[in-house]
């Protein structure tokens, strides 16, 4: 089958996320790649077991998810994880109602429960964060379970793999160490998003991906769009979805003439064999492509901001370079990488979670965010601490859709880090910490400036 892009009504896969950041999450390739099966699911049963007779479900509440400032937690969120662990939401797109589930032992059972499904969200209009999908619903890892789940995971996790990213990671130090040396030639004060945290990433994905020097720029806007909010965004993210759609249906093709050991190479080789079909291998590709650049981008920028108004931390960091793994986990479960919340489940049966019964044909949303924040697992959920003893957060998710690219997530944010420590030991922001712009209506949070001195 020809590798040709989808029709225009044909959403298109990106992140978040289990390829990944994050959109689960800080997924950079949030995240699952995204997407799955059309077809039509079964009735559910409705009839509830003796043992889960329901009390009266609780109210329904509306949740905008307003633009907050700089790496605020959401309170809403804060008082949902304190008094109403299970909660009812309405979002601001789409239609009904969800269940909203905020504690970390919830969201991890939710997460890896066969019961809650994703494949069972398509085609159904639910509650929603945007007025169309980020993430296609038709190929990838996004709306799929097991077993097809697995099978697309174990094509994309070839990329992913330790050997690639001791490959990688050299690379991404001279790239790091590149784009530092020409902030230093444009002298400050610089912003840090523009000469570092914008370009990184997306060479690091070129590389990891095989996109030419040229295309750059494009990638870049196309991502944006992708992960926009807002009705007024649609138009724009239609038209970066077919534009997307198209880059990648092309990159694919050439992999196919010119094979190489890139993820391109890694999904036209599986197409090719018959593992996946076209339209997978192309929502794959989206996914890490939109997640490894505009998520990273994002994410590494929070993070760097986050030091630089905690300038205790940042020295500690340039005393013990050997505490940088460890402070970028704390950093990963401290900065709120998104806004809201990211793709649902359908329960399939009827199971109590946090208390409550969840009936079958129920969605459902899992906040990470909010589990990354839960004073039961996290003491001083607020605070950053670099000693704590508890590290397992959910800024990749967890499960089966748990983050394919997290371990080069990871690497990207202490290669960035550990390098703006060695190159500018005086680093510090150039403007009162309430003057950095971030940016606004969007699923990812993160500085859209970060004006640094030395």
């Amino acid at each position: 089958m020809p590798l040709d892009p989808a029709p225009a009504s044909v959403s298109v896969c990106p992140a978040p996320v289990s390829v990944c950041p994050a959109h689960t999450s800080a997924c950079p390739a949030s995240v699952s790649v995204c997407p799955a099966s059309g077809s039509a699911s079964p009735d559910l049963a409705t009839s509830t077991p003796p043992a889960l007779a329901a009390p009266t479900p609780p109210a329904v509440r509306f949740w905008p998810v307003d633009d907050l400032p700089a790496l605020d937690p959401d309170p809403f969120l804060d008082e949902l994880v304190r008094d109403e662990p299970v909660a009812r939401i309405r979002l601001p797109f789409g239609k009904g109602w969800a269940w909203l589930v905020t504690r970390y032992e919830d969201v991890r059972f939710v997460t890896s429960d066969p019961r809650f499904s994703r494949e069972r969200v398509v085609g159904r209009e639910v509650t929603t964060m945007r007025p169309v999908p980020v993430a296609s619903q038709t190929a990838g890892l996004q709306y799929v379970d097991p077993p097809r789940h697995t099978r697309l995971r174990r094509v994309v996790a070839r990329a992913f793999t330790g050997r690639s990213m001791r490959r990688l990671r050299p690379l991404a130090e001279r790239r790091a160490a590149e784009l530092l040396d020409g902030m230093a030639r444009a002298g400050a004060p610089a912003d840090l998003m523009e000469h570092l945290h914008g370009p990184f990433p997306l060479a690091v994905l070129r590389d990891f991906l095989g996109v030419a020097e040229e295309d750059r720029q494009d990638w870049v806007a196309t991502g944006e769009a992708l992960l926009s909010a807002g009705a007024e965004s649609e138009e724009r993210a239609r038209q970066a979805a077919r534009a997307t759609r198209e880059r990648i249906a092309g990159l694919l093709r050439q992999r196919r003439e010119e094979p190489r050991e890139d993820l391109a190479g890694v999904l036209a080789r599986a197409a090719a064999d018959g593992e996946i079909t076209d339209d997978e291998a192309v929502s794959l590709a989206i996914a890490v492509q939109v997640s490894g650049g505009h998520a990273v981008r994002s994410n590494s920028g929070s993070m760097m901001y986050a030091l630089l108004t905690h300038p205790a931390h940042l020295d500690r960091l340039r005393r013990e370079p050997e505490l940088l793994p460890r402070a970028v986990e704390e950093l990963f479960r401290y900065v709120p990488h998104r806004n809201g919340v990211g793709i649902p489940r359908i329960a399939t049966e009827d199971v109590e979670v946090g208390g409550r019964l969840i009936r079958a044909g129920d969605v459902v949303y899992n906040a990470y965010l909010a589990a990354n924040r839960d004073p039961r697992v996290f003491p001083d959920p607020d605070a950053l601490d670099f000693d704590r003893d508890h590290l397992a957060h959910l800024a990749f998710g967890h499960g089966p859709h748990h983050c394919l690219a997290a371990v080069m997530a990871r690497m990207e944010a202490e290669v960035v880090i550990g390098a703006v420590l060695t190159r500018f030991p005086a680093l510090r922001l150039a403007v009162p910490p309430e003057e950095v712009e971030f940016q606004r209506r969007g699923l990812i949070r993160g500085p859209r400036t970060l004006p640094v001195t030395w």
